[in-house]
């Protein structure tokens, strides 16, 4: 199965948006038993999240898990870094990239694959304003095309 593939729990839809992906990594996510439980209920949140190199190791920041409902004493940090699995040579290529300037790792998407819950990691650079009106235009344009091929195709 490629990459990216398997049940879509959530999904970071604003960073395609903010962001140019350049390049991306699968990578395994180490969780505790109720924040499965609430991934694959669907009350995960990637909206401002990052990940990071530290210590030679890969980190997700700001990623929101809401605690299981049923989960009662032994519930968890819905803030909480959580490492992110891969291997050496991947993060060692990671670090170098992001150092330089303008280039990030952003979370894009949580997923279950063979029954393991996995992350699509992108490596980004971010857009500027202009850069954005240019894709949004772009995007319109595409749609209107569309429309018109369809209303042509109907007659």
């Amino acid at each position: 199965m490629p990459k990216g593939e398997g049940k879509t729990l959530a999904q970071n839809r604003k960073a395609s948006h903010d962001y140019t992906i350049e390049e991306t990594f699968e990578a395994g996510i180490v969780l505790q038993g109720t924040e499965i439980k609430s991934i694959r209920r669907g009350s995960a949140n990637l909206k401002d999240s990052y990940a990071r190199v530290y210590n030679g190791e890969l980190y997700v920041y700001n990623m929101h898990i809401a605690p299981y409902e049923e989960g009662n004493r032994f519930n968890h940090d819905p803030l909480r870094t959580r490492k992110l699995l891969m291997k050496r040579k991947q993060i060692d290529k990671l670090f170098g990239q992001t150092r330089e300037q303008g280039y990030a790792l952003i979370p894009l998407k949580l997923y279950i694959k063979n029954g393991y819950c996995k992350m699509l990691v992108g490596l980004a650079k971010g857009k500027k304003d202009y850069d954005k009106r240019h894709a949004l235009k772009a995007k319109e344009a595409k749609r209107e095309m569309d429309r018109a091929l369809k209303e042509r195709a109907n007659y």
